[in-house]
């Protein structure tokens, strides 16, 4: 039986696959069982932050499923808890975390921690939480409805948890909020949602009015974290002071893990939450060697020239294709062309990747580039390349 009717008879149909066998990686390039190779501006869609194959994660997995791979929360787990040491000392905040294993559950916990919160810090429970439109939080059934994307809130999966409430604006979250708000959940740059950006002072308006309100902001950097805007966090760009974050996909650079992290160090007790394999030997101990290698990468300049070349490149190809494309948007290595219409932009990621670059759709009409941190020059400048001839096809 080939691949595809592997799949097609053995996995649910959850996907819609592109039926190529992917065999081996090399930083932003991929190889498949006939050699052809792949650009790959997607990294998984923004997990695999250090590249392809990285002999520095290979060695350090290996090195610890050799001794011990998992042993449960029950005990202490020495690369959790210097893992959160480090993410803690990157974020800049005064912080403690909890590992799971996706963002989904990340904001799973983010959720919790706001309606505890909302339980016994008020005369009258607090537990409803607002977040924007177009956002998009997880694939649970509470980060489904979490979600203001009116698509994922079929009947299929009904009834939803209650508490949770949708604006389309920043402005108008305002509104939204009672008596009984405990929170509000936002991305400052919505992936999912077109790789929209939004506004720095707009963002710190809406913390200080949560703040005197004694009103937590959560901001979900599953997709911003981990240096994909340029610092290890986007909340530091936006010189905010989150109640919580949470983070996933590039932290791990490939191995599955959640981390929620929040200054109320104290609202949690035994029992009020765990993960059977949240922060193990395996993900903790990758996750640390993923962090240590972007903080040099970070440190040395390199990822800030990458960046900014990134940006040239793409810019150059916005500017020579303004017939297919009328907007750029996002930041850092977290990049969108906005296109004329969904077909075009369909037409375009088939037909990249026929020429052998991967691409990824944002909203309706967006082309999302969310590239390895690592990727290099070289190929930065095939990929754009083989976008050229792809482009020139429609």
């Amino acid at each position: 039986m080939t691949l595809e009717a592997i799949d097609k008879q053995y996995v649910l149909n959850t996907y819609a696959r592109n039926y190529v066998n992917f065999k081996k990686g090399v930083n932003a390039t991929l190889y498949d069982d006939n050699e052809n190779d792949y650009i790959d501006f997607t990294s998984g869609i923004g997990v695999v932050s250090v590249g392809h194959g990285n002999e520095r994660v290979a060695n350090k997995i290996c090195e610890q499923v050799k001794n011990i791979t998992h042993i449960s929360n029950l005990y202490a787990i020495e690369s959790q808890a210097k893992l959160a040491q480090k993410i803690v000392e990157l974020s800049g905040f005064d912080m403690a975390c909890f590992f799971g294993n996706s963002g989904a559950e990340a904001n799973e916990g983010a959720i919790k921690i706001a309606r505890k919160y909302g339980e016994i810090n008020f005369n009258n429970k607090r537990y409803k939480i607002v977040t924007l439109g177009h956002s998009f939080h997880g694939r649970t059934i509470t980060t489904i409805k979490a979600s203001g994307q009116k698509k994922m809130h079929t009947p299929h999966f009904s009834p939803y948890p209650e508490g949770f409430s949708y604006k389309q604006r920043l402005d108008d979250l305002y509104e939204t909020i009672d008596e009984e708000t405990v929170a509000v959940m936002i991305e400052l740059i919505q992936g999912e949602g077109g790789v929209q950006p939004f506004p720095k002072e707009d963002i710190q308006k809406l913390a200080l009015f949560l703040k005197e309100k004694d009103i937590l902001l959560i901001i979900d950097e599953v997709q911003t974290g981990a240096y994909r805007t340029g610092e290890f966090l986007a909340s530091s760009l936006y010189d905010i002071e989150p109640d919580i974050i949470t983070l996933a996909k590039g932290v791990g650079g490939g191995v599955p893990i959640g981390i929620v992290m929040t200054k109320h160090k104290d609202i949690f007790s035994p029992g009020d939450h765990g993960s059977t394999f949240g922060g193990n030997y395996l993900s903790t101990a990758a996750s640390l060697e993923v962090c240590n290698i972007l903080d040099e990468y970070k440190n040395s300049g390199q990822l800030d020239e990458t960046i900014i070349y990134f940006e040239t490149k793409l810019k150059e190809f916005y500017e020579n294709n303004r017939h297919l494309f009328y907007r750029e948007v996002g930041l850092g290595l977290m990049r969108g062309l906005r296109v004329n219409d969904e077909e075009t932009l369909s037409k375009i990621i088939d037909n990249a990747f026929e020429k052998g670059l991967l691409l990824l759709k944002a909203g309706k009409i967006t082309l999302r580039f969310l590239p390895p941190l690592t990727i290099s020059k070289d190929e930065i400048d095939e990929g754009f390349k083989r976008l050229g001839v792809a482009v020139e096809k429609l």
